[in-house]
């Protein structure tokens, strides 16, 4: 055990390679849910999202000398922007679905975090600081933890497809995981289960639906069939090729061109006016990520002990490697990266912060996108087991929060504060969008987060202003002089 109290520290690596593996595996499960539900939900390519999740990864542990262990997956916050680039411009590409405006996006992502890193680095990152203080940036990661909850209930429940397949058997299931987690975290002290809580949680929770989905598969009751082993069944039945072992059609929809290599033809036929649209879908999301990259790093740097944004690595290299990490995804076709508060929860419980944990999960994030089998048996880990433990792990980042704005002293005696968190917290959690065109099917749609880092960024600045022309008043009085 070191000085701050955690059993690795980030440049410590295990001492036994089945530790190592385990703890590996772990940050994999934390991340998986929300990794492949993005891309499920706007039809990208999984194993190309998987495999870009690993590749930013690795990059970003590069980028930051390897001084932080953060782990870079796909984000639920470019939903939208990510859902409505690949319908816009003119291009008639596989399936009538514009991934070039979806790579565009992505790069210009990149270009935000680019252009703000160099911006700190010639400046400093004092106005930043201004423009995002922890009463902003504490609400902010609030919202983004809380905003999560009803997708962990709807997975409890089994209602992401409807009310109609509301199942108390999976809420049964899910709740188990979610209770052997919590006593393998906190009765384990001092042994191995303790150290991978959620490994051991996700398998408890995954043994008893497997017992429920035998029963329900032997009485032929479909309420009981908890796990859908369809992923893996489809692989071996009468289409069964080299592709049901090793997936090398990773960036490809269909068996004839792939996602990387995008025809001049279609290029030509690309709406430079789009650009604009691409630009007011991405940017304004780019900067609500970034406020989730300075939250995410300040409560990792709680956990660890160190300022991972004004000391090493710097703001400057963690932009650079959480940017390019999305831009790198974007030309793969996989969904936008972003820092991950699940993996930032693994590091607060189990007190394992080596960075050497983080590589060896990204190395083994690639390889899942290659291995069939290993993608398939992922995707039978059924929903609801997956939300039991998400309960603890959307807590712990809207915690963070909290934690946040304990740590840096945020006076809520002042009504300044009162009034911009406040709005923060119900803009956000509310859903107050910025819709322009069709309100049905808007042609640009501003998220609720950005809407309430934008209000909660607007009445911090005016609010400033008149305490701070107070306190100038005040300063007179006392110096008349």
């Amino acid at each position: 055990m070191n000085d701050n109290q955690l059993v690795l520290d980030v440049e410590e690596s295990p001492k036994k390679k089945s530790e190592w593996l385990l703890f590996s595996i772990q940050h994999i499960l934390a991340m998986l849910v929300a990794c492949i539900t993005v891309p499920l939900l706007t039809g990208l390519p999984l194993a190309a999202t998987l495999i870009s999740a690993g590749i930013g990864t690795l990059f970003y542990i590069f980028v930051t000398k390897q001084k932080s262990p953060v782990f870079l997956s796909s984000s639920f916050a470019y939903l939208a922007p990510m859902s409505s680039a690949l319908s816009v411009g003119l291009i008639n590409n596989y399936e009538g679905r514009n991934y070039l405006a979806l790579i565009l996006g992505m790069v210009m992502v990149g270009l935000v975090y680019l252009i703000i890193a160099l911006i700190i680095k010639a400046i400093g990152t004092n106005w930043l600081n201004r423009l995002l203080p922890p009463v902003v940036v504490g609400p902010i990661i609030m919202v983004i933890g809380l905003s999560l909850a009803g997708s962990a209930i709807n997975n409890l429940s089994n209602t992401s497809g409807g009310l109609e397949n509301y199942n108390l058997i999976a809420i049964l299931c899910g709740l188990i995981a979610l209770v052997i987690t919590a006593l393998a975290c906190v009765f384990g002290k001092g042994k191995m289960v303790s150290l991978i809580p959620f490994v051991v949680g996700m398998l408890g929770g995954y043994f008893f639906a497997f017992i429920f989905t035998i029963i329900g598969i032997v009485a032929k009751v479909d309420y009981l069939k908890i796990i859908d082993f369809s992923p893996l069944t489809n692989l071996f039945g009468e289409n069964f090729s080299f592709a049901s072992i090793f997936n090398y059609n990773l960036f490809v929809p269909n068996h004839e061109q792939s996602f990387i290599f995008l025809r001049f033809n279609e290029i030509s036929h690309f709406d430079i006016k789009t650009l604009g649209q691409v630009a007011l879908l991405f940017i304004p999301v780019s900067l609500v990520t970034i406020c989730e990259h300075i939250g995410d790093h300040k409560n990792l740097g709680n956990i660890i002990n160190r300022d991972l944004l004004n000391e090493e690595p710097g703001m400057v290299r963690t932009l650079i490697g959480d940017g390019t990490a999305t831009a790198i995804s974007g030309a793969l076709c996989g969904a936008a990266n972003t820092t991950y508060g699940e993996n930032v929860a693994v590091i607060g419980t189990t007190k394992v912060a080596s960075v050497k944990v983080i590589i060896l999960a990204a190395i083994l994030t690639i390889g899942i996108g290659f291995i069939t089998p290993v993608t398939a048996l992922l995707s039978t880990i059924p929903a609801c087991v997956t939300g039991g433990v998400s309960l603890v792990l959307y807590g712990f980042i809207a915690s963070s929060g909290v934690k946040m704005l304990i740590n840096e002293k945020v006076d809520f005696s002042d009504n300044k504060n009162i009034f911009v968190a406040s709005t923060i917290l119900i803009a956000g959690i509310g859903g107050l969008t910025i819709q322009f065109g069709n309100p049905l099917n808007p042609t640009i749609k501003i998220t609720s987060i950005a809407v309430a880092m934008i209000l909660g960024i607007f009445l911090n600045a005016i609010l400033s202003i008149k305490k701070k022309n107070k306190n100038e008043e005040v300063k007179k009085e006392n110096n008349p002089e």
